[in-house]
């Protein structure tokens, strides 16, 4: 369970085929959306549940907290598995209330961080050592959260390292050619000889947007061959969320390019000469990854997260969060050097087939609900 069905689709969407072909029926729960169709189609069946939300709003989550009990009470899954901070919580207070013989949870990326406020910090890993005692299994993408989870007394026993991966079938550079990078080049307006910067994900501003839209007013006098354009879409559930006042102004101020939502991921990453990831909170981003995977360089933030993907000086750069000037002598530095560039990617390219394979990820998932249904029976 996650909290949208976009999470289910893209995210997801290729654990849970894997999971039908490996022998389970497999359904996914959360709120309904465009997604739920295609994954019907992929043999998925979908339980949509009206109080999921995205939104800071406890009421409602008490009510899916209840929604789901009764549906698992009405289904008696074997396994429950939650994904995301909130479904995480209620869905596996849901499921123990509910006596479901297996509760599995991925941790994408607590939270709080270490230099989040103390009372946030308080509040997020109570919660999180609450809902850990409905869990039989802690599937955790970031080893940096390994040791905190330990000191909120979860049993070792009941951690496990999991990574996190992309389809490098579907990243694989040499599976497009020069020919396609210039034609979608020329789609989103740029030119043969522009240094493109792309940024992927949702448009809220802990993912950074602010220092993308700073830094890119900043080089748009400095080095105006450099071009940001921007993939994702907009989160009118978060109260963070980019408007579309603030996109116009971006547009007008700094010369992005907004694309909005795309499915052709692959085709837009192959036509840029550097990827960006700005955020202020990460868990194990994909984007970086899928990036890295198409011999982008990348350069991204300090935090957790963006450290386990991006080597500092190798596969790509990483500046602190929240300084638009250190994101913009990055960007420079890689615009000013296009060997340095290449030298980055082809780094990036190797790291992400040795370490960012979603096989690993199937792999360890399948394996933890054989060895837990086992105990069960």
């Amino acid at each position: 369970m996650t909290t949208t069905d976009i999470s289910l689709a893209l995210l997801l969407g290729p654990q849970l085929i894997a999971f039908r072909e490996a022998g389970f029926e497999v359904a996914g729960a959360s709120a309904p959306g465009p997604y739920v169709e295609e994954l019907e189609q992929a043999g998925i069946r979908h339980f949509p549940l009206k109080n999921a939300s995205r939104a800071m709003a406890p009421l409602r989550d008490l009510r899916a907290l209840g929604e789901l009990r009764s549906l698992f009470r009405s289904i008696r899954p074997n396994i429950v598995h939650t994904h995301n901070p909130k479904p995480g919580l209620y869905g596996r207070l849901a499921a123990r209330a509910a006596r479901v013989q297996v509760v599995v949870n991925t941790v994408h990326g607590l939270y709080a961080g270490p230099t989040d406020p103390v009372l946030k910090k308080a509040v997020v890993y109570s919660l999180e050592r609450l809902a850990a005692t409905c869990s039989d299994m802690e599937l955790v993408q970031n080893p940096e959260d390994v040791p905190v989870l330990r000191r909120l007394g979860i049993p070792s026993r009941r951690l496990r390292l999991l990574g996190n991966g992309i389809d490098l079938g579907r990243f694989n550079p040499g599976a497009l050619s020069l020919r396609d990078r210039a034609r979608v080049r020329a789609e989103v307006g740029v030119g043969p000889d522009d240094v493109v910067c792309g940024v992927v994900g949702r448009l809220v501003w802990e993912k950074g947007c602010r220092e993308v839209f700073d830094a890119a007013a900043r080089l748009r006098r400095s080095h105006p061959a450099v071009r940001f354009v921007v993939i994702g879409p907009t989160d009118d559930e978060k109260r963070e969320s980019v408007t579309p006042d603030d996109i116009a102004r971006a547009e007008q101020e700094a010369g992005i390019i907004f694309l909005g939502l795309r499915r052709d991921m692959e085709q837009l990453y192959n036509a840029m000469d550097v990827f960006v990831l700005a955020s202020y909170r990460e868990g194990f981003p994909r984007s970086a990854m899928e990036a890295a995977a198409m011999s982008v360089p990348v350069i991204a933030t300090d935090i957790r997260g963006c450290r386990q993907v991006v080597d500092h000086g190798a596969t790509g750069l990483l500046v602190p969060a929240r300084d638009a000037p250190a994101l913009a002598q990055a960007v420079s530095q890689l615009a000013d050097d296009p060997v340095l560039r290449t030298k980055m990617g082809v780094q990036g390219a190797r790291k992400a087939k040795r370490h960012f394979d979603q096989r690993s990820v199937i792999e360890t998932t399948l394996a933890v609900y054989d060895e837990l249904l086992a105990q069960t029976r």
